[in-house]
């Protein structure tokens, strides 16, 4: 029986696998894609983790996996199916085979709701992005289209706001779901000019995003698409054992969940900002719970 499995091998589960090794765990890594990094393989540019002014998200990912390898983490590229509650602890049940283990860091992250139109997929991280925090920087002094309208979406567009030259805020409804003091910044705003009920029906360019197409027929040029139509997390595995909210795995700083031996790391968990630097911080977090743990059983 292990000491702990992590589930995941993004920047959380790249860290966590850091400090595991660290703590000289007895510990596996079990990632489904053969290539660390979870989101930020998206992302051609990346300019706010510290100490990498500019990197690509592939670099980076990779950067983080050969420390982790370094460290000593042992990885197992198999897909988890299921995790099991046995005597001692879990048994993680995978497509290939079978593990049992008394603790599991669960860092298997969110995906970003997809608008599933014409030219999303194949423009994605080159100017299709699901994070304004993340890639708004490179979008300076440039016409950029937001699609949504809860917090996240009116939020994003005030943002992109003071350093684009133009925002057009998509809402396929015809009353946004934020708070009312988002909506009254954003109808303020002389930069941001919002589209009720209009959908996007294509995103078009060549080795770039360089317009839209409405459902109204109406062709907008704009150099990004920022889309904040909500993230789904990746808890279906975990669901069944400990308490969720919104679908996301309840759980704080400390990344203890309802269930007693399971810890919650990363995008998959409640969390106010999901970020490179917030999910290595969880890593971190995460391990020093599970040495707790193993330590007081």
């Amino acid at each position: 029986m292990k000491d702990l499995i992590i589930a995941g091998s993004g920047p959380a589960g790249l860290s966590a696998a850091v400090y595991a090794s660290n703590a000289m765990l007895d510990f596996l890594v079990i990632e489904k894609l053969p290539m660390s990094g979870g989101q930020m393989l998206n992302s051609n540019d990346i300019n706010n983790y510290l100490g990498f002014e500019n990197v690509d998200g592939f670099t980076l990912g990779q950067s983080f996996r050969k420390h982790a390898q370094t460290a000593g983490a042992q990885f197992i590229n198999d897909e988890i199916t299921a995790v099991e509650k046995i005597d001692g602890g879990y048994r993680v049940v995978c497509n290939k085979s079978e593990y049992e283990t008394k603790t599991v860091i669960f860092a298997l992250g969110s995906s970003a709701k997809k608008l599933s139109v014409k030219g999303e997929s194949e423009l994605t991280g080159r100017g299709v992005s699901y994070c304004a925090t993340c890639d708004g920087n490179f979008f300076r002094g440039k016409p950029v289209a937001v699609v949504g309208g809860g917090d996240v979406a009116l939020e994003d567009a005030l943002y992109l706001a003071n350093i684009c030259s133009e925002v057009y805020l998509i809402h396929r409804r015809g009353e946004f779901r934020a708070a009312k003091y988002l909506q009254d910044k954003v109808l303020k705003n002389e930069k941001i000019r919002v589209l009720y009920n209009t959908q996007v029906q294509e995103i078009s360019g060549d080795k770039k995003v360089e317009s839209i197409t409405l459902d109204s027929g109406e062709t907008i040029a704009v150099d990004g698409v920022f889309i904040a139509v909500g993230v789904k997390a990746n808890s279906d595995i975990i669901a069944d054992l400990a308490e969720c909210e919104n679908g996301f795995v309840k759980a704080d700083e400390s990344c203890r969940t309802s269930a007693e031996g399971i810890f919650a790391a990363g995008d998959v968990r409640t969390k106010r900002l999901r970020q490179i630097s917030t999910a290595v911080s969880d890593g971190a977090n995460a391990v020093h719970s599970v040495e707790e743990f193993l330590n007081s059983n």
